[in-house]
């Protein structure tokens, strides 16, 4: 390798490591669920969530918000989110086999949630609220997401709600 390309590969390899520095930290998330014993379907393999499925569907969540805020929320800001309720897009319903339910995806079962929210820059509150997310057009739109992902449906709805009321508050 010549000594101008190594030259070269060692400026562009400062230029974006520097970069990647530079780079500021997104705001600060807070998500919790308040009763999640009383949400109406929050688990992925059965109609009767126990604190195991809870904690996954909670835990998934979590992940795809903390994932938005890293990338959207603006240096300073911080956002304190209260799952009021969540209803899985689809429905168990009886499986031929061994008594057991399965969930059956349909476009009458769409995804629904309830958030309250509060967005803040310091002391100042820039956006709050309580709202009901629903995607009931979700089978028909344009999904990225993989079809092996639990919150498939969810996440869109998530992504929308938190563009239209985090980001463009």
């Amino acid at each position: 390798m010549s000594r101008s390309l190594c030259f070269a590969a060692a400026a562009l390899a400062a230029l974006f490591g520097a970069g990647a520095l530079a780079t500021p930290p997104g705001g600060s998330l807070s998500v919790s669920f308040i009763d999640p014993q009383s949400y109406t379907d929050a688990a992925y393999s059965h109609p009767y969530a126990s604190e195991k499925d809870l904690a996954a569907v909670e835990s998934d969540i979590t992940r795809h918000l903390t994932r938005l805020a890293e990338r959207k929320l603006a240096p300073g800001d911080s956002l304190k989110i209260e799952v009021l309720e969540i209803d899985l897009a689809g429905r168990f319903e009886p499986f031929r086999f061994h008594g057991q339910e399965i969930r059956v995806v349909r476009d009458i079962t769409w995804p629904r949630m309830t958030l309250r929210y509060t967005l803040s820059h310091g002391d100042r509150i820039l956006a709050s609220g309580e709202e009901r997310l629903a995607d009931m057009n979700f089978m028909m739109s344009v999904n990225t997401y993989s079809s092996s992902d639990p919150l498939r449906y969810e996440k869109p709805m998530l992504d929308n709600w938190f563009d239209r009321r985090i980001v463009r508050h």
